[in-house]
């Protein structure tokens, strides 16, 4: 059997969910990329640019191992009061993350890419806001003993479709876009690729 002509370039368990359940053939395959060295180079980038330049990196790193098929890459980052947070280092800093979230809106950009040999033949953001609820200490505690280790590998600290949505009082967004990927439109530009029945 042949391997599917889409890459995934992720482990993210939420975006293989996704394309599972819209029913998209895909193999998955983490890409390898230092998002740290691709952002130093992207000074004075909006947030939406930088989830969308990552998302391209993560998809041409994969496409140059794989020039025959077409790679999907896809990244999220998180703005609060101006400050951008990756995620977590240790359940102390996810308790510091999610004490200065308290309260405030949660912008969240996530950005997909396909790549298909040396060249970006699709890209785009999008973007959610999330209007945190003022969270007590005692609900840090509690939510955090119920969902460490699983969302210190996320960002913004929290899986929507798990406890988390209980940080929340009000989302303005797409739930797609809140898993971590546009959805919608990379389904629309896989059948634009051939990749997907049109």
């Amino acid at each position: 059997m042949s391997a599917p002509e889409l890459i995934l370039a992720s482990k993210s368990a939420s975006r293989r969910a996704m394309l599972d359940a819209a029913g998209v053939e895909y193999e998955a395959i983490p890409a390898q990329v230092d998002e740290r060295a691709i952002e130093e180079g992207l000074t004075g980038a909006s947030p939406p640019e930088v989830a969308e330049a990552l998302s391209v990196a993560k998809a041409a790193a994969l496409a140059a191992l794989h020039p025959d098929r077409l790679v999907l890459g896809s990244d999220s980052l998180v703005v609060v009061d101006g400050q951008r947070f990756d995620k977590p280092t240790s359940r102390d800093n996810a308790v510091e993350h999610l004490r200065f979230f308290s309260g405030r809106p949660l912008e969240l950009h996530s950005a997909a890419a396909l790549v298909r040999g040396d060249t970006c033949v699709w890209s785009a953001p999008s973007r959610a806001v999330l209007h945190v609820r003022e969270l007590s200490e005692t609900f840090i505690d509690r939510y955090l003993d119920a969902e460490w280790p699983e969302v210190g590998h996320t960002v913004g600290v929290f899986r929507i479709e798990a406890m988390g949505v209980q940080l929340f009082e009000r989302i303005e967004g797409d739930q797609f876009t809140i898993l971590g990927m546009p959805l919608l439109p990379v389904l629309q530009a896989l059948r634009e690729e051939g990749a997907l029945l049109g």
